[in-house]
């Protein structure tokens, strides 16, 4: 039988090991201030807010913890009429006036207040936390860099429908660029913002687009603490240079019209060594997934989302939209990803869309779902990839198992001109073909009215 000296040594002993116990179980619980773990991201850019919305319901069913905003939030400035001929001239060789003109600091206010009062933004709003940049519309003035006045303005304007603090850095600062921490431990996103307009050097001047101050910035930023997942946010193009190919039809915005800048980009997330970058862009109006595979010791991707109402084949009927499609398909490109689950044959997307971007954080190996997806919901364009894939140290991996996967190297501007330039040329001829058919046409008219009128005056 036990002494009671016993007894209470016995007792101490399973006190002393219900104690452990209950430490040992709280260490494994999550601390309630520990940042929640983010597996879904949406993102989006170019929507007028004067046009119909319904593709946040899509997006809001996505259910996203994060919604990022890539520019063209709202459409500030205003534009002229096509012209060719009358007082101000906005097309062809006698323009006089530029099509695109600021609005005032009033008008910029009523455009972001019809854009957050509308009902499906709201619903996402309650349900996400919104962050993002500007593009040029709601900068101000379209195609607008460092020489805009109004810049300032519309700084202020965009940080308070950002809700952004008044005591926020982004406030003090020249630009709108920064960057968010979401998640912890061996599940963290780093998001980073750019700013590609206060600083940004004139078009085709291979200047600035980030200017000394925000390059620095950005170079503490890359490197800084590891995240599994890195996402820079642009509001133009980082891989595509669709321009190299379509001009001298048309030009559009990417880093690739700075080609000293894009380089020197490249160069720092290679030198960083960080794992796990992932570029988004918005601008074009049209959404595509492309990758780089040799500016970097792993691929760099760039899923590009544009627009949540402007589209290009928006700005044709309906029935004419296979012309946008298949001039999309004569158009070289050497940097989009080509996939199977893609809705059209040119892995692009010209209807109104946003993107996704899914982490699956408790798969074997960890997966990445980047996506382009439609008004209803439905991915138009994916890619899946492994998370490992955006990694240095397994990169040799992925190449041996995978023979054709460096296929993306060569850019636009390096294509031979005949290749690089047939759209124009195919256009040109097409223009030709018309030219010379209504000279038949009219030479045909012609030639039949002095027939007639000759029979006409003889009968």
């Amino acid at each position: 039988m036990a002494t009671p000296v016993v007894e209470l040594r016995i007792l101490f002993f399973f006190f002393f090991l219900n104690v452990l116990f209950r430490v040992s179980e709280g260490s494994q619980t999550p601390s309630p201030s520990s940042p929640p773990v983010v597996s879904r991201i949406a993102f989006g850019s170019c929507s007028n807010q004067s046009s119909p919305q319904p593709i946040w319901d899509a997006i809001v069913d996505f259910d996203p913890q994060v919604f990022i905003w890539l520019g063209d939030n709202i459409y500030g400035d205003k534009r002229r009429p096509w012209r060719v001929f009358g007082k101000e001239r906005t097309l062809g060789p006698w323009k006089n006036a530029p099509r695109f003109y600021p609005s005032d600091e009033h008008h910029m206010e009523d455009n972001y207040a019809a854009a957050k009062a509308n009902p499906g933004y709201s619903r996402l709003r309650n349900k996400a936390k919104v962050i993002g940049t500007w593009d040029d519309h709601d900068y101000g003035l379209n195609d607008a860099g460092k020489e805009f006045n109004g810049k300032n303005t519309s700084q202020r304007l965009l940080l308070d429908f950002l809700d952004e603090p008044e005591d926020s850095p982004r406030r003090k600062q020249a630009g709108v660029y920064t960057s968010y921490i979401f998640g912890s431990n061996q599940k963290q996103i780093k998001v980073i913002l750019l700013d590609t307009r206060y600083h940004r050097d004139p078009l085709s001047s291979d200047g600035t687009i980030l200017g000394e101050t925000q390059w620095e910035w950005l170079r503490n930023e890359l490197y800084g603490p590891e995240s599994q997942i890195t996402i820079i946010a642009s509001s133009i193009q980082v891989i595509s240079n669709l321009s190299a190919t379509t001009g001298p039809l048309f030009y559009m915005e990417s880093w690739g019209r700075f080609p000293k800048e894009r380089d020197r980009l490249y160069k720092l997330i290679a030198d960083s060594k960080r794992d796990g970058v992932l570029f988004i862009s918005g601008d074009v109006h049209f959404g595509e997934i492309t990758r780089n595979d040799c500016a970097n010791k792993y691929a760099l991707y760039d899923i590009t989302s544009s627009g949540l109402t402007q589209a290009v084949e928006k700005a044709v009927p309906p029935l004419l939209a296979f012309l946008v499609r298949f001039a999309v398909r004569l158009t070289p490109t050497t940097m989009r990803v080509y996939s199977p689950k893609c809705r059209y044959s040119t892995c692009t997307y010209g209807r109104q869309n946003f993107g996704a971007i899914e982490i699956d954080w408790d798969a074997v190996p960890q997966r990445v779902k980047i996506e382009v997806r439609d008004v209803h919901g439905d991915p138009a364009i994916g890619v899946n990839l492994l998370l490992s894939e955006l990694q240095q140290r397994n990169v040799n991996k992925i190449y041996r198992r995978e023979e054709a996967y460096r296929q993306h190297c060569t850019l636009e501007i390096d294509l031979p001109w005949v290749h690089r330039y047939c759209l124009a040329f195919l256009f040109g001829g097409a223009i030709a073909a018309i030219v010379v058919a209504l000279g038949i046409l009219i030479k045909t008219i012609t030639s039949f009215s002095k027939r007639f009128i000759r029979k006409y005056k003889v009968d």
